[in-house]
């Protein structure tokens, strides 16, 4: 009848709304695996196609954090030349060729991700990795399929620290800022999730040193971040 309002008949409730899903956001490289092994043997093999020597794991793994293009950029200063997008090319096309021989992800992940789903969350990915090769890792290790999102490198205008990454990862997750958590272990990851208004964790176990972890709680291994989500 026009003018009348709803009401529940006594004894009779009316259905509630969904509540938003919980989502916890990883980051990739440091985070969900360990994939230096792989972007060093790349490293190392552009390095000897300019005649030039290779790296240690430990100056690779300091590389790592800010994308393809900012690492290339840095090993190239650090051997005395400038980056050419022959180059760039190169690397990235023997990379994603081979993302996924020495790369594994670290002890407890598969697992945490299998028991998250299984708990309800949602989950996805925030990388500062170009997509292509972001979902050519994640498929290659059969992890892809415990995600709804991947936001790369180059998936939005802007990477992270800028929150506008993180933001639109959980857009395209379906997810809202106060549900979700970003699990990271570069500073860019808590920069991001404090400018965003998420909750964040640092990996420990990661590749950034825990001074990153910029007043955020730190799970020292994957058991810890199991317990810190609740």
């Amino acid at each position: 009848m026009k003018g009348s309002t709803l009401r529940a008949s006594p004894g009779c409730r009316l259905p509630m709304p969904d509540p938003a899903p919980r989502c916890a956001v990883f980051d990739l490289d440091g985070t969900l695996v360990d994939s230096a092994p792989d972007i060093h043997a790349a490293l190392d093999r552009l390095m000897a196609r300019r005649r030039l020597p290779g790296f240690a794991r430990a100056e690779v793994v300091g590389m790592i954090g800010d994308g393809v293009r900012v690492l290339l950029e840095r090993a190239c200063t650090a051997r005395g030349i400038a980056l050419d997008e022959e180059s760039f090319d190169h690397f990235m096309a023997d990379y994603e060729a081979n993302a996924a021989v020495l790369t594994h992800p670290f002890d407890g992940i598969p697992e945490l991700l299998g028991a998250l789903g299984d708990a309800g969350w949602r989950l996805a990915v925030c990388t500062n990795k170009p997509e292509a090769a972001a979902r050519v890792l994640l498929s290659g290790l059969g992890l892809d399929r415990h995600f709804s999102a991947l936001g790369g490198g180059d998936s939005f205008p802007m990477r992270k620290p800028d929150p506008g990454h993180l933001r639109a990862t959980l857009t395209a997750a379906g997810a809202a800022p106060e549900q979700a958590v970003m699990i990271g272990d570069h500073a860019n990851d808590m920069l991001a999730a404090r400018g965003a208004g998420v909750r964040a964790i640092f990996a420990g176990w990661g590749y950034g040193p825990q001074s990153m972890a910029g007043g955020a709680p730190i799970a020292p291994d994957v058991a810890a971040l199991r317990s810190l989500l609740g």
